[in-house]
């Protein structure tokens, strides 16, 4: 990128009266150099079967053209119109919950050959038609794509392919890998096949969801081919990933392996969505990103984000521009809101824009105006930012998917997800200025990162298991929680004595676990006069050879260790067994930390984080967010630098002032 991407997303189609002319002064004046278009279009593109309409598309490419913005092509397939359900209702994805019925987006089956049929179709008419526009910078293939919850006929066919591939037709093999013997369930003929959405058995569960995974792996694959076609040097091919959702963007996408998905894309691309006021922390910002960033090991692309969003999201003084500048300290190359301006109509009218209901300018409106001034004369020193940290988090979807058939939860009937031991791990890192990678199991780079937290690897093949232990003997430190190495890629829980080939390297074992019920931790890593308790789920750990650094206090409890440490070879094993507050955590990372030789940002912590990369000048750029609204202050202590956005120098060892909910970003000189 020759600079960062500052814009958003631009309906002319849904406008209640034409104010293309407006819109585009008012993005000049705010910076904007970049809008998305043609997404939700389909109907409009094509009205009727075979009838294309891009007027309104030449329109806005033609205006923008003109104005010097830049324009992202979105292909229109996430919304299917009304003609082709008339027609072929059967496109409509068949879910456990039946046949869906027309109305909201994303119901159709990604599957279906109709469906793919008028698809395909109607992405070669549209970039076809756009690709030789000089304004059009890249195209996004669909959008925030999942399989959602196809399980009609045909997949199920499919999926039974699969399965005949995967285990070479043997199906005493299928039957023993997946413990079908249970209640019946075993499949002695391939035409016997029972309709998997009715399954009790996890593993067979488990795999059908990480196949429809892989449909979404093939579907995107499919249109970027097809777009590849098309394109021109210099446009590149991306996709709007989401993450899991909890009123907000917080983990692991459950129905997309981003790993997998992002291969055929020519970079990886992110709609990040968070809490703001008191509650913006900035940790989905840098989740997101460094989710986004480790894809490709590479920049990537912020395609959506909230301007003022819902109604409670509405930032307060300085919070737009602190997140703008949080994005790109993960490696964005792009800031891009959802939306240009606020709906009047249908589900997400009150999901806001930079722009209110009325068009005016708004206190957004002129803090956008400043980030677009700010980036226009400083991106330069921003955009292409790289990255090389010495922590990485290990995620897995399958591990995901196992632990959702078999759950934890608190007392209160709560769920405890997989995500949420994630961001367990992650925010207690981000808090202490740890910047982190994200690997996958696949991922074969381990040597190059001082630590590596595993958060609840439940499933898991022998392979990984085993690299991860050659990890620590050879200098690694690995930080595992409890519900790790417990069942196989299969879902099939180990015989062997648990954590199963990791109790080498931890250097322990356990043979029960339980449910905690006020239980309090005590040992070394408490600290004295403070109180912490095992939560959510206590793995009984016996020492073999492993330093306990925590131990349960019950009295029935108390000879089992609840937190310990090994030496393996050149490395450290880390094993928690069970959950606990972030302060205790804090602890264990902080001395895990230690071990590895990682020292967190030396500059404080949480409300302020700091962030760091090298920019195209071959410069190290540090910035100073703000998470609070109190002023904070920094001894910097670096190489004398320049603030970016104030062009004031900065000294080694001078002290830094960053304003409430505000940002300071040095350069060292």
């Amino acid at each position: 990128m020759e600079k960062i991407l500052f814009g958003a997303a631009y309906y002319d189609e849904y406008m209640p009266c034409d104010r293309l002319e407006e819109d585009i002064r008012m993005m000049k004046k705010a910076g904007i150099n970049t809008v998305r278009i043609a997404e939700s279009t389909w109907s409009t593109c094509e009205p009727q079967e075979g009838v294309f309409d891009f007027s309104h598309i030449d329109r806005v490419l033609d205006a923008m053209e003109e104005a010097g913005i830049c324009v992202i092509i979105g292909t229109p397939t996430y919304a299917v119109p009304t003609w082709m359900v008339k027609s072929y209702p059967d496109v409509l994805a068949e879910t456990k919950n039946g046949r869906g019925i027309y109305g909201p987006r994303q119901i159709m089956d990604i599957t279906h050959p109709v469906y793919r049929y008028y698809a395909e179709r109607v992405i070669r008419k549209l970039v076809g038609h756009t690709a030789d526009r000089k304004c059009v910078i890249g195209f996004q293939v669909d959008n925030e794509t999942k399989h959602y919850g196809t399980a009609g006929k045909n997949v199920q066919e499919k999926f039974v392919k699969y399965l005949r591939g995967k285990f070479k037709d043997n199906l005493k093999d299928m039957n023993k890998a997946f413990g079908l013997d249970y209640w019946s369930n075993r499949v002695n003929a391939w035409e016997d096949f029972p309709d998997v959405r009715g399954t009790i058995n996890g593993s067979l569960g488990a795999e059908f969801e990480k196949f429809q995974r892989m449909l979404v792996d093939e579907f995107l694959s499919w249109q970027a081919d097809i777009v590849r076609e098309y394109c021109h040097d210099g446009q590149f091919i991306t996709h709007n990933f989401d993450l899991g959702w909890k009123g907000h963007s917080y983990g692991i996408q459950p129905d997309v392996n981003h790993y997998h998905a992002a291969e055929r894309l020519t970079i990886a691309g992110i709609d990040i969505y968070h809490p703001t006021q008191e509650k913006l922390t900035g940790i989905e910002i840098a989740f997101g990103g460094d989710l986004m960033r480790s894809l490709k090991q590479d920049n990537y692309l912020l395609l959506e984000t909230q301007a003022q969003g819902f109604p409670e999201w509405l930032p307060y003084k300085g919070q737009l521009r602190l997140q703008a500048y949080s994005h790109i300290a993960s490696g964005a190359n792009s800031v891009m809101y959802w939306h240009w301006h606020s709906l009047h109509n249908a589900i997400e009218t009150y999901w806001k824009g930079i722009l209110s209901h009325d068009f005016q300018e708004n206190d957004t409106y002129l803090e956008a105006c400043l980030i677009g001034k700010e980036l226009k004369e400083a991106g330069s020193h921003l955009v292409n930012l790289k990255k090389k940290n010495q922590a990485a988090i290990l995620v897995s979807n399958e591990a995901l998917t196992a632990m959702k058939w078999f759950g934890l939860h608190r007392p209160c009937g709560e769920p405890v997800t997989y995500n949420d031991i994630v961001r367990w791990v992650y925010d207690v890192l981000y808090r202490l200025n740890v910047e982190c990678d994200f690997l996958w199991p696949e991922s074969e780079n381990l040597a190059q990162y001082k630590m590596i937290v595993v958060p609840a690897l439940y499933a898991a093949p022998d392979d990984l298991l085993e690299k991860l232990e050659r990890y620590v003997e050879a200098g690694g430190t690995l930080v595992a929680t409890f519900k790790t190495a417990f069942a196989d890629e299969n879902v099939k829980v180990s015989n062997e004595v648990q954590p199963r080939i990791l109790k080498n390297c931890m250097g322990i074992r356990y043979h029960q676990f339980t449910i905690p019920e006020n239980e309090k931790l005590q040992g070394e890593i408490v600290e004295e006069g403070t109180e912490h308790r095992a939560e959510v789920f206590m793995e009984l750990l016996i020492p073999d050879g492993a330093q306990t650094l925590s131990f349960y206090g019950h009295y029935n409890w108390n000879k089992y260790a609840a937190v310990t440490r090994n030496r393996y070879g050149k490395g450290y094993g880390y094993y928690v067994g069970c959950m606990t507050d972030e302060v205790l955590l804090t602890r264990i990372f902080t001395k895990a930390l230690e071990d590895a030789g990682i020292f967190g940002g030396g500059e404080g912590g949480f409300p302020l984080i700091v962030r760091k990369g090298i920019n195209d000048f071959g410069k190290n750029v540090y910035f100073y967010l703000n998470y609070s609204h109190r002023e904070q202050e920094v001894q910097y202590a670096h190489k004398d630098g320049t603030e970016l956005l104030t062009k004031a120098s900065v000294k080694t060892g001078e002290k830094v002032s960053v304003p409430v909910w505000g940002v300071k970003i040095i350069e060292e000189g």
